[in-house]
């Protein structure tokens, strides 16, 4: 049981760091640019499942919040989350325990996946937008224009993207006896 607990913290660190390494890959869209971040939170949540995948993403910003660069363009603290972009972040969480949820209730099934994916991205943009309409001082119209409406395509491709290969390394790791039981309940 120790050693589970102890495989599953190194795994969710791992997917924190992923995370982290993927944010930095960014295309300047504006006020709030286009990351690597959401494909790597569709991953966690479709490889590790609504709990621990939401573990990774606490992790990661807790990393962020204590002054890792660990968020887009090397960022880091508290501050990023209070930034008009930080909603974004904290939709991260609600993105994993959702998706990650669906995933799980659907036997890590395909079709569910990418459901499950794309309703979670929508989380994260609904989350942001949200935020980004408070603290920028935008109307909700604003902030819908500039928050969401950019980021529906990217956000259905990466949601896709991650639902096909989530499943792929999951079974993959499956098929090794790579993950822990706890992983595969």
């Amino acid at each position: 049981m120790r050693n589970q607990k102890l495989q599953l913290l190194i795994i969710n660190s791992l997917f924190a760091v992923i995370i982290a390494i993927l944010a930095q890959i960014t295309i300047p869209l504006g006020i709030i640019p286009f990351t690597g971040q959401t494909l790597a939170v569709g991953l966690a949540a479709t490889i590790l499942g609504w709990k621990n995948g939401t573990i990774a993403i606490l992790f990661y910003i807790f990393l962020g919040a204590i002054g890792l660069p660990v968020f887009q363009g090397a960022t880091s603290g508290v501050g990023v989350l209070l930034s008009p972009t930080g909603g974004f972040l904290i939709g991260f969480i609600f993105n994993a325990a959702i998706t990650g949820y669906m995933i799980e209730k659907t036997n890590f099934r395909p079709i569910p996946a990418a459901i499950a994916n794309v309703i979670g991205a929508f989380v994260t943009l609904v989350f942001g937008t949200f935020w980004l309409a408070f603290q920028a001082h935008l109307t909700l119209h604003q902030a819908f224009l500039g928050g969401f409406i950019p980021f529906i395509i990217p956000g259905i491709v990466k949601a896709v993207l991650a639902s096909y290969l989530g499943l792929l390394v999951r079974n993959r790791l499956v098929k090794a006896k790579l993950l822990p039981t706890a992983l595969l309940k």
